[in-house]
């Protein structure tokens, strides 16, 4: 019996290892690992996706984006044949977008997002925070969010904010944590919801999506098999 080829998208600024928590059976899945690229001036998200693309080597494959990736696995999605795409902690329109977001994007607020600061704050912080909890954060940070060019953030940021999701896909299977403050619960629709779960859901709910993975790759009708 052939595998599953499963590919994973992590998130804005994220790299590959925020799955490393997640196990599925290697004789049934082959995974993958998608990265980040440099966005190239002015670069389209369309012409960005086409590029990561190039990446995939297997046909009817399965997508699982987070956060940002989850958009990217739906642009995928609507240029090559796919068996499933999985989104976590991520939307399927901007109507699951936040007020602030929104905001963002009318008053064209990514131009002014101090994207080249974020470094410079990290390492202060550093300095003089003694918070063990802080921290802890910071190192977590450094460990998986280290796509961090100012190119890079910046034109991240503005096409997360500037997503229309025109002819949108259907069939989605998206997993969402009820303490999500980056997209918040209230605006998300037609999700799995995981209870006190938060946007890196990835990390700290790995036993449950070891467990339920699987389900949702092979079965379309999934929701019985849940726990």
């Amino acid at each position: 019996m052939s595998k599953t080829p499963v590919y994973f998208m992590p998130g804005l600024a994220a790299n590959p290892l925020i799955f490393e928590k997640i196990t599925l059976d290697s004789s049934q899945f082959e995974c993958f690992y998608l990265d980040w690229k440099e966005p190239k001036s002015e670069e389209s998200l369309n012409c960005y996706t086409k590029r990561i693309i190039k990446e995939i080597k297997h046909e009817n494959p399965v997508l699982i984006g987070v956060s940002f990736g989850g958009i990217i696995v739906q642009e995928i999605a609507k240029q090559i044949a796919i068996r499933k795409v999985i989104i976590i902690s991520s939307v399927k329109d901007p109507s699951e977008f936040p007020d602030n977001f929104r905001m963002a994007k009318k008053w064209k607020l990514y131009y002014f997002f101090p994207t080249r600061f974020v470094d410079f704050f990290q390492n202060i912080t550093k300095k003089i925070v003694s918070s063990k909890k802080i921290n802890e954060r910071i190192k977590m940070y450094e460990k998986y969010l280290t796509v961090r060019s100012k190119n890079y953030l910046d034109w991240g940021i503005k096409n997360v904010l500037l997503w229309e999701n025109q002819n949108p896909i259907e069939n989605i299977v998206h997993i969402h944590g009820t303490e999500d403050h980056i997209f918040p619960k209230k605006y998300i629709k037609n999700a799995i919801f995981l209870p006190k779960a938060t946007h890196v859901l990835v990390l700290l709910q790995s036993k449950w999506l070891n467990k339920n993975l699987p389900n949702l790759i092979l079965n379309e009708s999934y929701e019985e098999k849940l726990d």
